[in-house]
């Protein structure tokens, strides 16, 4: 899916029988030796197959190239019903048209098991996709065991034994999605989208009030306190030394004004900084602020685009969903 391929005009009897005894051989070149390294956005995926009678030659630019060819060789062999194994004779010469090709897992809102990830990555595989979107957080679970904040999964997550991800689990994930090619991109939403975090980090959520007192409950992340942004350096540090990709998703959507509002430290915060009663303006000032923090950890930051439509400034040499 996603890939342009050419291939040569073939008869319906071009094909090519393994025999047993006569062995079939598949050649495979790289031009570029990164078996080391993580597929990034720039990674060419391009390749050329060609299947003749007994051999099978195939050649990419880099690893990433030579696996998406092997995948099409796979698909190429197919059985007929007396058991025997055919190819069909051809040459290909493949690359994708679109450069991301990504599936979104949300398992906060329902875990999955490491191995139903895993089993997701494999599917990817046959079809090509290169990115795994992980929305590993959200309000009603925080799967992911910090290794700086334990509080946030023990606290958080649906149960803090049997539904969480370990650093050890992460690890797996992304060995496993590399192996194929695919890139793993966490996405930590916030400010809204953090009623989990809550739980296992105090002070870091807005207190609502109800009649000029507090009501009990809790809204998007507090921006008007500086442990907010030291509380995220310290998270965002730990999540890009976890995550090798370059690109991390912030998140930034649907965020709900009513408890900021409500909250009067908040409004004074506002006053203090300038916003007036803009609460837009306060949005973009906490969205700003965490991009940095992703910027200082040399990673790119990507937000969903209701934060590109209300806030552009913020978003120069970012990227928006």
């Amino acid at each position: 899916m996603g890939f342009v391929e050419t291939a040569v005009h073939q008869s319906a009897y071009d094909f090519q029988r393994f025999v047993s005894g006569r062995p079939f051989t598949v050649e495979v070149s790289v031009d570029h030796d990164d078996c080391e390294s993580y597929p990034k956005e720039d990674s060419s995926e391009r390749y050329n197959l060609t299947v003749s009678a007994g051999h099978a030659s195939l050649n990419a630019e880099t690893v990433w190239g030579a696996i998406r060819g092997l995948e099409t060789f796979s698909q190429l062999v197919y059985q007929d019903d007396f058991g025997s194994y055919f190819v069909n004779k051809t040459e290909i010469e493949d690359f994708p048209r679109f450069q991301f090709r990504g599936i979104l897992l949300d398992t906060s809102r329902h875990f999955l098991p490491v191995q139903a990830i895993l089993k997701t990555l494999d599917a990817m595989a046959y079809s090509k996709f290169n990115v795994f979107h992980w929305h590993i957080v959200d309000d009603p679970s925080f799967p992911y065991q910090s290794s700086t904040f334990p509080d946030l999964s023990s606290k958080g997550a649906f149960r803090p034994v049997t539904h969480i991800y370990t650093q050890s689990d992460v690890r797996r994930v992304i060995s496993h999605a590399r192996l194929r090619g695919i890139r793993v991109l966490p996405e930590f939403d916030s400010p809204s989208h953090t009623q989990s975090w809550g739980k296992g980090q105090s002070d870091l959520l807005t207190p609502c009030y109800k009649g000029g007192a507090p009501s009990g409950t809790f809204g998007p992340v507090n921006p008007a306190l500086s442990s907010t942004f030291q509380f995220m350096a310290r998270l965002f540090k730990e999540v890009s030394s976890v995550f090798p990709d370059s690109y991390i998703h912030l998140g930034g959507d649907e965020v709900d004004f009513s408890c900021w509002k409500s909250n009067p430290d908040v409004r004074a915060f506002m006053q203090k900084m300038g916003f007036g009663t803009d609460f837009t303006k306060l949005e973009a000032f906490y969205i700003e602020s965490i991009v940095n923090i992703t910027s200082a950890l040399n990673r790119t930051s990507i937000v969903w685009q209701d934060v590109f439509d209300n806030h552009e400034r913020v978003l120069r040499n970012r990227r928006s969903w």
